[in-house]
């Protein structure tokens, strides 16, 4: 087995702990262990658990830009572009479910510059959603209720919609999207 292929072995196998008792609670012996190896050979693939949360959660939160910088840039009305970013949302929570436990609870865990970096792209991915919010505003698309309020709301709907998917039985990925689109928007559509 290639180095690539055990280092996202180790990572899976850490995020599935992570999000069951969290990042302080386990330990490389622990991942070693659930892997059914000595804790020894991890570190053949990997330097130690801040490599493995930063790993996860760094790849997650550029996905997240990723996602982001392909909506501010796209054609389309400020309400189109916020069904985007929650279809966004919904797809990457079903691909990546526990990771995103990591990504929201453990992420003041990471180091140095990984910490500035996960904190840069939180901050810039927030401040483009709230500048779609205040166009939406602007232009009579939205409701005009305070755009932070907006903003908490469909974020912290949509940061924990893993908790509430995986105890659901995985619904219907296009049924989840169509109605939480409507659900979301409506309380906020003229």
């Amino acid at each position: 087995m290639n180095t690539a292929t055990r280092k996202d072995e180790i990572v899976a196998v850490a995020s599935s702990l992570f999000k069951e008792k969290g990042y302080n609670a386990v330990s490389m012996r622990d991942i070693a262990q659930e892997m059914g190896i000595k804790a020894a050979s991890l570190y053949n693939h990997i330097s130690g658990k801040q490599e493995i949360l930063s790993t996860l959660i760094l790849f997650l939160a550029e996905e997240f830009t990723r996602g982001m910088n392909a909506v501010v840039t796209s054609e389309g009305s400020p309400l189109d572009k916020i069904k985007s970013v929650i279809e966004m949302h919904i797809d990457i929570t079903v691909n990546h479910s526990e990771a995103l436990a990591a990504l929201n609870n453990d992420w003041m865990h990471l180091e140095d510059e990984d910490l500035i970096y996960f904190v840069r792209m939180r901050e810039e991915y927030e401040e483009n959603f709230r500048r779609i919010i205040k166009e939406g505003i602007e232009v009579g698309d939205l409701k005009p209720r305070h755009p932070e309020v907006i903003l908490f709301s469909i974020l912290s709907t949509l940061r924990t919609l893993y908790l509430w998917y995986q105890k659901r039985g995985k619904l219907d990925v296009n049924v989840l999207k169509k109605d939480m689109v409507a659900v979301m928007l409506e309380g906020i559509m003229r």
